[in-house]
């Protein structure tokens, strides 16, 4: 079954296909309903050795297919699977493949960090346009220069419109100020600052080691406001535990955190839990675990609709960035 790519949502004879992996089935599912279809059938399995086999149970000559499939943890096997996934349907003469990837693994390896290192990120480039992609959909990347490192057309996303409306209705914006965690990702908050009028507040942090940080200093009036931090990635959560303290230290009245990808490995969820963080808003980007689910400050809003209408617009060949502007 597809959704008509000239007309509406879920008419009839049209030529759009929505095809997910297994990283993140309900977000899948959530952003079929809004397009009011099923997903195309398919079966994703693995032989005793943990091999990948796809098959493709719907014919897709000839169709515009869009393949849901997060490379979150385990990044390598939902890496692979989307490859795979791919190739399956260009070698059913699919007419485009987009590869829509909630969350891009490996881009925070956007750079050479020292000399005899990777650029990961656009190893991955390269070969999820060597299976096959015609076209990525993405949400909230690491570095927006990622985007320069595929040679097909590349749709960077962004979560702001989900989070602000959840702000403005969690929250009151009289007392408020956007805060990043770090100086790398000022235009992020001065981004969601601007669109919920609020002054912006940095936290200057030093990193001693990887995977840990230190905060020195706030940068800006934060004394008697509520503080809203904002970033795109949440892995340890050091840095974020770390902020959350140092502002409560310059004496913000409250901290909540509003992240795109909640990775939560190791003991993140137990170290946000024992913060002063009052909440921690992450999106389903990621298929969040049992242990996040439970957390009682962790909670989950969907980017279903917005990868919906995303998908909608790019089977049209409609405007993707009129949505954020």
């Amino acid at each position: 079954m597809s959704f008509d790519a000239s007309e509406g949502r879920g008419r009839s004879g049209s030529a759009a296909q929505l095809v997910a992996g297994n990283s993140n089935k309900p977000l899948a599912e959530a952003v079929a309903a809004y397009l009011k279809v099923p997903l195309t059938k398919g079966q994703v399995k693995r032989f005793a050795d943990m091999e990948i086999f796809v098959e493709i149970q719907e014919n897709v000559r000839g169709q515009d297919v869009f393949v849901l499939q997060s490379t979150s943890f385990p990044a390598n096997d939902n890496l692979m699977e989307l490859l795979i996934l791919i190739d399956a349907l260009k070698r059913s003469s699919a007419r485009r493949i987009t590869a829509v990837i909630p969350y891009f693994g490996y881009a925070r390896q956007d750079r050479k960090p020292g000399p005899r290192t990777p650029i990961s990120a656009k190893l991955v480039a390269n070969i999820l346009e060597r299976a096959g992609a015609d076209r990525v959909l993405t949400l909230d990347l690491h570095a927006g220069q990622i985007q320069g490192f595929f040679d097909i057309p590349t749709d960077n996303l962004f979560a702001a419109p989900v989070m602000v409306r959840d702000i403005q209705e969690k929250m009151s914006t009289e007392n408020l100020v956007v805060v990043s965690p770090d100086v790398g990702g000022v235009v992020r908050a001065r981004a969601l600052a601007k669109r919920i009028g609020t002054p912006i507040a940095i936290c200057d942090k030093r990193r001693e080691r990887p995977g840990e940080s230190e905060v020195m200093n706030v940068i800006g009036d934060v004394r008697g406001k509520a503080c809203v931090l904002i970033d795109d990635i949440i892995d340890s959560g050091g840095t974020l535990c770390n902020a959350a303290e140092a502002l409560i230290k310059n004496g913000a009245t409250e901290v909540a955190a509003y992240i795109t990808h909640g990775v939560l490995s190791g003991g993140a969820v137990s170290r946000i839990a024992n913060s002063s963080l009052s909440s921690l808003v992450i999106t389903d980007s990621i298929q969040p675990a049992a242990a996040v689910l439970a957390a009682k400050n962790i909670r989950v809003i969907s980017i279903a609709p917005l990868l919906g209408e995303a998908i909608y617009r790019t089977a049209r060949e409609e405007s993707v960035s009129s949505l954020f502007y």
